[in-house]
């Protein structure tokens, strides 16, 4: 199912909602919830495929560029800085599959997510591309996640000011977007777990 795009200005980028990290314990902020068009979700019983298997091969590539011919879908419309301070164009995605983990350093669901993520991207390889969007805190804790929970294989995004969660109509983590090579987009919310993670991204790569 394809997102409607989210229409993100300056001013809505500095408000903050409080949602919790996918349990009713956590009280941290997450970014700003959507404005306009609120972002279509699927549910987990809304997609299905083969899961890949478990067993790690190589991290995926990120692209610097676009597929050739491809144009960026207005989702991926951003530039970003990663958690290394490396600058990161979204449209490099335009005509890739991709997925994108929205994670936050002291979200406790999202450190258990960190071994499911890392193993189903490598994988996956270059077939899809996955980029982690990180929120909700500093950067040298983005980058302590990074290195403590393993998930180096693939390029992290520092989203300070909450943008891209607000493009994707993110609003709490640990959250997905899947992006197909023709620019559909759809978001999952919540934790999937290894098996359920692989199945999306066996389905992704096969359309």
């Amino acid at each position: 199912m394809r997102c409607r795009p989210v229409a993100v200005t300056a001013a809505l980028a500095s408000l903050l909602l409080t949602a919790a990290c996918g349990d009713a314990t956590s009280s941290a902020p997450t970014p700003g919830a959507a404005q306009g068009p609120a972002a279509v979700t699927q549910t987990p019983s809304d997609r299905s495929g083969a899961p890949i298997a478990d067993e790690p091969t190589s991290a995926s590539a990120v692209p610097t560029a676009p597929a050739s011919g491809a144009e960026a879908v207005e989702e991926l419309r951003f530039t970003a800085v990663t958690v290394d301070d490396q600058e990161f164009e979204g449209a490099s995605l335009a005509g890739r599959d991709a997925v994108l983990w929205f994670w936050a350093p002291w979200c406790t669901v999202c450190r258990a997510e960190a071994p499911h993520v890392a193993s189903v991207a490598a994988a996956a390889g270059n077939d899809v591309t996955f980029v982690g969007v990180a929120g909700l805190g500093e950067i040298p804790a983005m980058q302590d996640f990074v290195a403590d929970y393993d998930v180096s294989g693939f390029t992290h995004l520092a989203d300070m000011d909450g943008t891209i969660w607000q493009r994707f109509g993110v609003v709490e983590q640990p959250a997905y977007a899947f992006v197909d090579d023709s620019g559909a987009v759809s978001v999952l919310r919540g934790a999937l777990g290894a098996d359920r993670l692989a199945a999306e991204v066996a389905l992704l790569s096969s359309n």
